[in-house]
């Protein structure tokens, strides 16, 4: 039988000519043409495009203390409540970073969350990730948690390969576990591992549709985390399902009946596409992306979470009371505190995300720093653009950072043809024509300054 309903979001009578149910299947279905694991994994298109519906109220959520924890050295305890301190501050008084997730399994976990709830912030709400277990819940429970993630692997490379269970039976052990959640009087969010390379039809959809039944029934509400555990997801309208982000998002509320205030993205960045595929998910229909900061997590990592902040920028033409700047003192304190090196080129975070070294360029800067640079950095991120200086840095070069000490140290500014820049210009040219490979410090940088600017301001009026 046919359902012919009216849309709450159209307002159209819709009609869906199906309602899946779970599809037993005997051996796996691995997806072998997409995923033929000797080669490169294959993007296949059926260009069958579904419309874009962002939903009004877009959102960050946080698993820095989750995810982000399983490929560093664990924080301290004073860490994590340090950090959970500046995701208060950027996510602002709006709380655009909803939500962040702690383990509870070691004492220094459970303590950090229980000191950054006694902080009293409404966000992040914390919420926890724990086994399936009565045990757990009622721990959680305990603690003054409202919210929980549980693990529920969808592909039958888990289902079949991981945990020896057909579909049917994971079907039930899921469910079994989400009853288990609401009985012990908590929310359940459903972490759906692997949904890119899940069978969509044959088990996402009959799963997500009787968790909807389940949340109706007992007027709890069920997230949904879609996971894309290995980064398979592409964002190419047209691509086909399970690779397909949109046809994802779409799926779980067209067919069944997620809304999208339940519904978040999970991405990890193994092909590259954490960022573009997060914001994918929001452009078609789901609230929350979660993500991690710096990007620290799993491989190669989750979706950076202070990108995420300027895709939502960007989206909305405003930031919603997020305190960019405090990105930086979170990478400075990540950095300095827990030793963690970030890769120097990496966007807004990294030491030369905004450092220029090519001599051309830095005349720009000098003439207007529009030029050269991504955005006014000094005032959204509190990173004045710089230049580095290499044997391609030229006068320019020089001049543009000399004048960055001056302006620090309410010096007067000197113009590139002074003979103090044309002196530290010639040194730095001995240094690379007698062999030298690497870039010059900050140290010779200002040691040069106090050399020749103290020989120059002698007979030279410093302009």
């Amino acid at each position: 039988m046919q359902d012919i309903k009216l849309s709450n979001k159209t307002y159209k009578l819709e009609q869906d000519p199906y309602r899946y149910r779970l599809q037993p299947v005997d051996n796996p279905e691995l997806f072998r043409e997409m995923f033929p694991y000797t080669e490169t994994p294959k993007i296949a298109f059926n260009y069958r495009k579904v419309p874009e519906n962002m939903p009004e109220d877009i959102f960050i959520t946080d698993t820095t203390f989750r995810d982000g924890q399983q490929s560093r050295s664990p924080y301290t305890t004073e860490q994590m409540v340090h950090i959970y301190k500046l995701l208060n501050k950027l996510g602002g008084p709006k709380g655009m970073i909803r939500q962040t997730e702690f383990f509870v399994y070691s004492e220094k976990d459970r303590k950090a969350l229980e000191k950054c709830m006694e902080l009293g912030y409404e966000f992040p709400e914390i919420t926890t990730w724990i086994r399936a277990s009565k045990k757990d819940f009622e721990l959680v429970k305990s603690i003054g948690v409202k919210e929980t993630g549980i693990l529920v692997s969808c592909s039958d490379y888990h289902i079949f390969e991981k945990m020896g269970l057909n579909r049917e039976q994971a079907l039930d052990k899921y469910i079994k576990i989400v009853e288990m959640c609401i009985e012990s009087g908590l929310k359940p969010r459903c972490h759906f591992e692997d949904i890119t390379r899940a069978d969509f039809y044959g088990f996402v959809i009959p799963f997500a549709t009787k968790l909807m039944e389940i949340s109706k029934a007992s007027n709890v509400p069920i997230k949904i985390r879609a996971c894309d555990t290995m980064g398979f997801g592409v964002p190419y309208p047209g691509a086909a399902l399970p690779r397909s982000v949109s046809g994802i998002i779409y799926g779980l509320q067209h067919h069944a009946d997620v809304p999208s205030e339940m519904l978040e993205w999970h991405g990890h960045n193994d092909f590259y596409k954490g960022v573009v595929n997060a914001t994918t998910a929001w452009m078609y229909g789901a609230s929350a992306v979660n993500c991690s900061l710096l990007g620290i997590g799993e491989r190669t990592g989750n979706v950076p979470l202070e990108a995420m902040v300027f895709e939502y920028a960007s989206l909305r033409g405003h930031t919603n009371g997020m305190d960019t700047r405090a990105i930086t003192e979170i990478a400075e304190y990540i950095r300095e505190e827990t030793g963690y090196d970030i890769p120097p080129m990496t966007p807004f975070v990294g030491e030369n995300f905004n450092v220029t070294r090519a001599g051309i360029h830095a005349d720009g800067m000098m003439k207007n720093q529009e030029i050269y640079n991504i955005f006014d950095t000094k005032k959204v991120l509190n990173r004045p653009a710089k230049v580095s200086i290499t044997n391609t840095s030229g006068l320019a070069g020089i001049g543009f950072w000399v004048n960055d000490y001056m302006i620090k140290n309410d010096l007067p500014k000197v113009d590139k043809s002074n003979p103090g820049i044309q002196k530290i210009y010639e040194w730095v040219q001995s240094e690379y024509d007698g062999g030298r490979v690497t870039m010059i410090s900050d140290e010779e940088m200002i040691n040069q300054i106090h050399k020749y600017f103290a020989y120059c301001i002698q007979d030279t009026k410093m302009v």
